[in-house]
């Protein structure tokens, strides 16, 4: 990852908190080219000590890369966007403002026990905030049954973490403030954004 020094998020807090509020996950690993997936990815321990854990389609050629030890990079991405430099007070360059965390891990493939408990936690943690939630063990036992034969669970084991976040640190704090106002008028993600840039800069 680049990470010019005044943008570099390495703290294992920010680094677990991220992972935690942004879990689809970009997984990239090795076969005769570089091969990804999009996957939602959960973490388990603690910001000094933890790991990742997911699964993938069987029929995912990507699969063929995924073997005990093995190496992946999970890429997770917050809110990103473009800032025009025509919202400061002065003529400038414009920007990108982004925020992101990279995890080169080893893997290690689960059990059937481990891949069905992280598929009951996976369900009941985005169910949780359903109005009518539908939990795991609410789903019919028939179709879990013929549905688990057809992925593969596994464990990722960081042994490389780095975080960034360009939230438009340096600016003077008018063009700052500037730009989270054009930003607040604009969709999900730019609110998203300008939510990230008025937090980092303690605005």
């Amino acid at each position: 990852m680049y990470q010019p020094k005044k943008y570099i998020k390495d703290d294992p807090e920010f680094i677990f908190q991220f992972i935690q509020k942004h879990p689809f996950a970009t997984m990239v690993s090795k076969l005769d080219n570089f091969i990804a997936t999009h996957v939602p990815v959960l973490i388990e321990g603690n910001a000094e000590n933890f790991r990742l854990y997911a699964h993938i389609a069987n029929h995912n050629e990507q699969l063929e890369t995924l073997k005990d030890d093995a190496e992946v990079l999970l890429i997770f991405s917050g809110a990103q966007g473009y800032v025009s430099s025509s919202w400061y007070a002065e003529k400038d360059i414009s920007t990108w403002d982004y925020s992101a965390v990279h995890i080169n891990a080893h893997i290690k493939l689960q059990t059937k026990e481990e891949l069905e408990s992280s598929l009951k936690k996976l369900v009941n943690t985005f169910e949780n905030r359903q109005n009518s939630p539908l939990f795991y063990d609410e789903i019919p036992e028939q179709m879990l049954l013929d549905h688990l034969p057809l992925i593969t669970g596994f464990w990722a084991k960081p042994f490389k973490i780095q975080g960034i976040a360009k939230l438009h640190q340096g600016y003077k704090k008018e063009d700052i403030a500037s730009s989270i106002d054009h930003l607040e008028k604009g969709d999900s993600q730019q609110k998203s954004l300008a939510k990230d840039i008025k937090e980092e800069n303690n605005l």
